[in-house]
C-alpha cells in the first residue's frame, strides 16, 4: 500500500506498505474499493448520479445501462442483451466476479418474476427475525398496532432484555423496504429503543406476531406508465404523549407502483393541525423532488407531479 499523509519517509518516498492485515477489513476498504470501482465504470462510459451515489448510469444514443452497487453486491440493467453481455465481459476483465445470471436474490429481498412484473418479499429474512425473539409457534395478529394505544416512555416496568429489544427493532426497521404495512408500527416500537420498558416489548411482539401471519406480503411491481408521480401526505397533532410532537407519514407512487413510503415523529413541536400537516407536506415534497431528479439522470422525465393531503389536492413543479 502507498505510504499514507503524514507518515510518508521524505528519504524514501517511492517505498510502499506491507500490510500484516488484509485490506477488507480495514476500516478504509469500502471506502478504497468504491473509489477503485468508481474509477473503472467511469472509464468505460458510466457516469457517477449525484442523486444516489451507489448508481452509475451509462447512455450512448439509445443505448442505456445502470449499475447498482452495495459493497460487492452488483446490479447490472441494459437496454439490450448485446450491451449487457458487453459490460459484464469489460467487468470480468478487471475484477474477480461472475455472472449470476438474472436478479434472482438482492440484499435478502427475493425477487420473483410472473405475468404481470416483480414481486419483492423478505420472506426468509422475516422468519429469521421471528425464530430470533423465539415466537416460531406464536399465536397469529390480525394488525401490527393497537391504533387507540399511544406507547408512552414511562409505561410498564423497563424491559429485562433491553438488547435483544434494540436487536429485533433494527431488524425491523431493514424489513419495512418491501413491507409498507408494517412502517408506522416499526416507527413506534422503535421510539423507545434507549429505554425500552414491557409495554413497548408487547407492541414489538405484537408487529411479530403480524408478520408472522403475513410472511407471503411483499411488494409488487407491474410495467405501468410514468407519466406522472404522486404523492399522499398525512398527519396526526400532538400524537406522542411524552413530547407532543406530531407523526407524519407519506407515500409516493410512481404510475400505480409504490416506491417510496415513510413513517417519522416530526422534530419539532406542531403549534397546530395545519402546521402539522404541512410540515409533512414538506417532508413528501422533498422526496417527491428527489425522485424527480433521479429519473432526470435515468433520462426518463416526468410530466406532472401530483400531490394530496387529506381531502385537498394540490399540484406543484
Amino acid at each position: 500500500m502507498h505510504q499514507p499523509l503524514g507518515f510518508r519517509d521524505s528519504q524514501h518516498p517511492d517505498y510502499v506498505c506491507r500490510l500484516k492485515k488484509s485490506l477488507y477489513g480495514l476500516k478504509q476498504a469500502p471506502r478504497a474499493w468504491y473509489q477503485r470501482f468508481a474509477d473503472y465504470v467511469s472509464s468505460i462510459g458510466f457516469q457517477h448520479s449525484s442523486s444516489d451515489h451507489s448508481l452509475f448510469i451509462f447512455r450512448r444514443g439509445t443505448d442505456i445501462a445502470y449499475i447498482l452497487l452495495y459493497v460487492d453486491d452488483i446490479i447490472l440493467v441494459a437496454s439490450s442483451h448485446d450491451l449487457h453481455n458487453s459490460f459484464m465481459a469489460l467487468l470480468a476483465s478487471e475484477f474477480s466476479m461472475k455472472d449470476l445470471g438474472p436478479l434472482s436474490y438482492f440484499l435478502g429481498i427475493a425477487v420473483t418474476r410472473h405475468a404481470g412484473g416483480l414481486f419483492l418479499s423478505q420472506s426468509t429474512y422475516a422468519s429469521e427475525i421471528i425464530a430470533r425473539a423465539g415466537m416460531a409457534s406464536c399465536n397469529p395478529s390480525a394488525t401490527p398496532v393497537d391504533t387507540k394505544q399511544k406507547l408512552s416512555s414511562s409505561s410498564g416496568t423497563s424491559c429485562e432484555d433491553a438488547t435483544l429489544y434494540r436487536s429485533l427493532a433494527g431488524a425491523l426497521q431493514y424489513l419495512t423496504f418491501t413491507r409498507p404495512d408494517i412502517s408506522y408500527a416499526v416507527q413506534q416500537v422503535c421510539l423507545h429503543m434507549h429505554a425500552p420498558h414491557t409495554e413497548h416489548m408487547l407492541a414489538l411482539k405484537r408487529v411479530l406476531r403480524y408478520v408472522r401471519d403475513t410472511l407471503t406480503y411483499g411488494l409488487h411491481l407491474y410495467p405501468s406508465p410514468i407519466a406522472k408521480l404522486v404523492s399522499y401526505t398525512d398527519a396526526d397533532w400532538g400524537g406522542c404523549p411524552d413530547t407532543r410532537r406530531s407523526t407524519s407519514g407519506y407515500c409516493v407512487f410512481l404510475g400505480d407502483n409504490l416506491i417510496s413510503w415513510s413513517s417519522k415523529r416530526q422534530p419539532t413541536l406542531s403549534r397546530s393541525s395545519a402546521e402539522a400537516e404541512y410540515r409533512g407536506v414538506a417532508n413528501v415534497v422533498s422526496e417527491s423532488c428527489w425522485i424527480r431528479n433521479l429519473l432526470l439522470e435515468l433520462h426518463f422525465p416526468l410530466s406532472q407531479i401530483k400531490g394530496k393531503i387529506n381531502a385537498q389536492s394540490l399540484s406543484y413543479s
